[in-house]
């Protein structure tokens, strides 16, 4: 989800806004060389008029042929665009994959509920997970409307008995939360889909 909202960022912020799709491109620095059909010879016919008069760029998707007529000038002033275009791409990509969206991705949705399911997981594992789940709150959670966090186990725990409205007292709370959580307790093999549950029963949650 986070890849495709990436991708629609970067089609409005890089690519669509400048005009620097192939077609857009090819549309600016030629023109397409045609074909028509002729009745006489029963069959369509390229125009040979500009054979050797034009560089040919031969698109590989659908085989049409462009007659290149641009400049020098106007070609080096794509080449700066693109880079641009793809320094865009970089930025996007290294904050997509950085801090707590390199595990979580990006959290779009603003009412969610986060499920805990640490099973027998070695203590430093424990602490390993925590340190993400806190980082996920702080970084992502306290920037959209409601949260609340459940923890799968035989007796199921949860932070809050319905989502809470995010504030910076109310992640703080579900971070000192987490951290008093013990490692290990009680589990069952219907324990996680039992804390799922409980999550989807809130009517507000979205994800």
């Amino acid at each position: 989800q986070s890849l495709v909202s990436s991708s629609k960022w970067l089609q409005h912020y890089g690519l669509k806004r400048n005009k620097l799709s192939l077609s857009q491109i090819l549309s600016q620095v030629g023109f397409q060389h045609r074909k028509d059909y002729v009745t006489t010879l029963g069959k369509p016919v390229a125009s040979r008029y500009a054979d050797g008069l034009f560089p040919q760029y031969k698109r590989a998707q659908d085989g049409s042929v462009y007659n290149l007529t641009a400049k020098k000038e106007l070609i080096l002033h794509f080449v700066d665009c693109l880079i641009g275009a793809i320094e865009l791409y970089q930025q996007r990509m290294e904050w997509l994959t950085s801090e707590s969206r390199q595990i979580f991705g990006v959290i779009q949705e603003q009412c969610i509920v986060i499920v805990l399911d640490f099973g027998t997981v070695a203590p430093a594992e424990f602490d390993l997970s925590r340190d993400a789940l806190s980082m996920v709150l702080v970084e992502q959670v306290i920037q959209i409307s409601r949260f609340n966090l459940i923890r799968a186990a035989q007796d199921l725990m949860k932070w809050e008995q319905k989502c809470a409205p995010v504030s910076e007292h109310t992640v703080k709370s579900a971070v000192t939360w987490l951290w008093k959580l013990d490692h290990m307790t009680a589990v069952s093999h219907t324990s996680s889909a039992e804390a799922l549950l409980e999550a989807m029963g809130d009517e507000a949650v979205s994800s």
